[in-house]
């Protein structure tokens, strides 16, 4: 069963009372067309999953992104970058996945990130679908959405080429996630990981 989630909300990741072992976070979006006097061209857009790890201090201990496809202790993969998105249409797949094994994640990590950035300062609203999203299941299998983000189709995202989805936390011994799914106004990954630590990880 898929739960959309508001701004703010918070969940436990947890099915039928029992922890999850594993999350997926997958991002789908489209290439740009645009028009000229020989027809309509595809421009390939090159958007970018990343998950950052943050201990107590709030700084961010590791990266997951295309330039590191596996957290330093392997609890986080990344499927690989995705550079031009689907040229051909929406065929209804991620094309870049990340698979959290939350019983894996070191207890020095206390809480993961999840952020999207449009490499080449693609605007998100140029995109014409793109959506990123956590859920429960395998890279090649869906089981239950727990929070999307239409960022092509909503308003706040425009003119924004980096998102904060949410935040995976720990409470206790449990994991919970707490939905964001925010533009922010960085252009760079590195800097939308230290929007994260300023102002997100409260």
């Amino acid at each position: 069963m898929s739960i959309s989630l508001e701004k703010g909300q918070r969940i436990s990741l947890e099915k039928n009372g029992n922890k999850l072992d594993s999350v997926c976070v997958g991002v789908n979006w489209g290439a740009i067309e645009k028009k000229g006097f020989f027809g309509t061209k595809k421009v390939a857009v090159d958007l970018d999953a990343s998950i950052s790890l943050h201990g107590v201090d709030k700084q961010p201990m590791d990266v997951v992104f295309y330039g590191q496809l596996s957290s330093k202790d392997g609890s986080i993969k990344h499927s690989g970058d995705d550079l031009t998105g689907d040229l051909d249409g929406d065929d209804g797949l991620d094309n870049e996945i990340i698979t959290i094994n939350l019983r894996k994640v070191p207890a020095s990590v206390e809480k993961l990130a999840i952020v999207l950035n449009s490499f080449q300062g693609q605007d998100f609203s140029q995109i014409p679908f793109a959506s990123v999203r956590l859920y429960e299941g395998t890279p090649t299998r869906v089981d239950s959405v727990m929070a999307s983000y239409n960022i092509a189709r909503e308003d706040k995202f425009k003119g924004s080429v980096s998102m904060i989805l949410g935040i995976l936390y720990r409470n206790k011994d449990d994991w919970k996630f707490k939905a964001v799914g925010e533009p922010t106004k960085d252009r760079k990954l590195q800097d939308t990981i230290k929007t994260v630590s300023d102002s997100f990880l409260n």
